[in-house]
């Protein structure tokens, strides 16, 4: 069985200054997020890496 891409389209919100995207549930579900979680953005070349907030011990 082939496994569909995940494709979405960012929306713009709050003003049309930011901008959003939905992530796929199953995804979601997969790495353990939870809702409100913080998470880290950042750049890395032409692509955006999504990680979770490291935690300090």
């Amino acid at each position: 069985m082939v496994k569909k891409p995940h494709i979405r389209k960012l929306t713009r919100m709050g003003g049309g200054r930011s901008l959003g995207l939905v992530l796929p549930a199953d995804l979601v579900r997969d790495l353990n997020w939870r809702e409100r979680q913080k998470v880290v953005v950042k750049k890395v070349g032409k692509r955006i890496v999504v990680e979770d907030w490291p935690v300090r011990e």
